[in-house]
């Protein structure tokens, strides 16, 4: 309290110039890198430079803007972070797209796709920003949101809409539009785990029985978890798709262990899925498959290693700096544009882009649980929390299949791989991030009190 009788209370600035002073470099990222691709493959600047860096530049300052009107105090580091993850990622699609095209390949249309999603992704961000004025209105959701993303994992197995690709049943298809349910359904599932363990966090957090200087949960609240490692075991062996099993699972474990502050949590989880990954791989081929080619990818080059194999290949010879675009051959890796980006960008931009890439990725996780920390309420710091465990756990799974350090799966790389499911939902997960940090760092509402007794004005603070 200062002689006045005001207390003072830290408070958070906009940083809107600060954001926009990024976003500029974001966007020479973004701008530039295309311009690169056009130098390295066809000796010149393309032609169509001015329109696309215009489009681009659009897009991001029409995010900006957005920010500055409908979330002023939200985190000035995560918009930026995200233009220049995802305008790398087209210039790197667009590469490839011009290699497709020489090659006189089907489909070379890549990254014009990706920008039209990118567009869509851009403006539910600001709708996000427009029609969510409050993150806690999501809590009165919590069970709707959570039959909503059983239904939408549960989708890819109806007749006539679900589509198995490449083995994995994790797609529906509507007419000409075809859809990831999973990534919607990643989203809405943060929203009700986040809802319902800030209701049953302090009975989840009761104690059980102490087994070596650790406190395990007790039976009775085991049900949530055995549910979702069920869920998680459906996905691994009815959809083949070991990522999005381990993303979903993994996600509910952190945000149950961030709720309870108890390791036991972790523990029990953990022995779970190793429990159910090992069964797994004994009873199903697809899975026990997975794993051969992990153990042994170079005896298995002429068959499902092959693409794991011309990953590494590829990022061997781009060593530190890369073989620069145009001068590698990152078409020979199926699926560079998605599954493999981050070989593709090894390749040619080397061992020194990668790590700069997941310094960008380091620093969204980082903002997000900076925004979970001064969140005001619970229901905002678990679902930072669990937003942010979204990328970690999708960055890590994706750059570890493709490096070799667990088996491979196939989830997409966020903001860098050709996908539109993808960009869109993380677009609007970036976008409840920036609504959730603007509730944390506005400044608190205040009340003048006068008091008869003191001459001097009170000030109330409602929390």
């Amino acid at each position: 309290m200062t002689q006045s009788g005001i207390i003072m209370d830290f408070v958070h600035r906009q940083r809107r110039g600060a954001e926009l002073f990024l976003l500029l470099l974001a966007l020479a990222v973004g701008v530039g890198a295309y311009a690169a691709v056009g130098l390295g493959m066809e000796g010149e600047i393309p032609v169509d430079l001015v329109g696309y860096g215009g489009w681009l530049t659009g897009l991001i300052v029409a995010a900006h803007v957005a920010v500055r009107i409908f979330a002023p105090y939200a985190d000035p580091v995560l918009l930026p972070l995200v233009a220049a993850l995802n305008g790398l990622g087209l210039a790197v699609i667009h590469r490839l797209d011009l290699t497709y095209e020489a090659l006189d390949r089907a489909n070379h249309t890549f990254a014009a796709q990706q920008l039209t999603w990118m567009t869509l992704g851009v403006v539910l961000f600001i709708g996000s920003l427009v029609v969510l004025r409050d993150h806690r209105y999501l809590q009165r959701y919590t069970y709707t949101a959570a039959l909503a993303g059983v239904v939408l994992l549960i989708l890819p197995f109806i007749p006539g809409i679900g589509r198995a690709v490449y083995g994995a049943r994790i797609w529906i298809r509507i007419g000409p539009l075809g859809l990831q349910p999973g990534e919607i359904a990643k989203v809405l599932l943060v929203v009700a785990f986040a809802g319902y363990l800030v209701q049953h966090r302090d009975a989840l957090a009761l104690a059980g029985r102490r087994v070596l200087f650790l406190d395990l949960p007790r039976g009775r609240d085991l049900g949530p978890l055995l549910i979702m490692f069920g869920v998680s075991m459906m996905i691994l062996v009815l959809q083949r798709d070991l990522g999005s099993s381990l993303l979903f699972f993994g996600l509910f474990l952190i945000m149950l262990y961030v709720a309870t502050e108890r390791a036991g949590w972790l523990v029990v989880g953990t022995a779970l899925f190793a429990a159910g990954a090992t069964l797994a791989y004994f009873l199903f081929g697809h899975v026990r498959s997975r794993f051969d080619v992990w153990l042994d990818p170079l005896g298995n080059y002429d068959g499902r290693g092959y693409q794991l194999v011309e990953g590494f290949f590829g990022m061997a010879w781009g060593g530190l700096i890369g073989r620069g675009f145009g001068n590698g051959n990152p078409e020979r890796i199926i699926f560079a544009e998605s599954d493999f980006i981050i070989a593709a960008i090894g390749e040619e931009l080397g061992l020194t882009a990668v790590m700069a890439i997941l310094l960008c990725y380091g620093l969204i996780v980082e903002r997000a649980l900076r925004i979970a920390l001064i969140s005001r309420d619970g229901f905002g710091k678990l679902m930072a929390v669990g937003l942010a465990s979204i990328f970690a756990l999708q960055v890590f799974v994706v750059v570890g299949g493709v490096t070799g350090l667990i088996p491979l799966t196939g989830l997409t790389t966020p903001f860098l791989s050709y996908g539109g499911s993808s960009l869109i939902a993380n677009w609007v997960i970036i976008g409840f991030l920036m609504r959730i940090s603007d509730q944390a760092r506005r400044p608190v509402p205040q009340l003048q009190v006068e008091s008869e007794d003191d001459e001097h004005t009170q000030v109330v603070k409602l929390r």
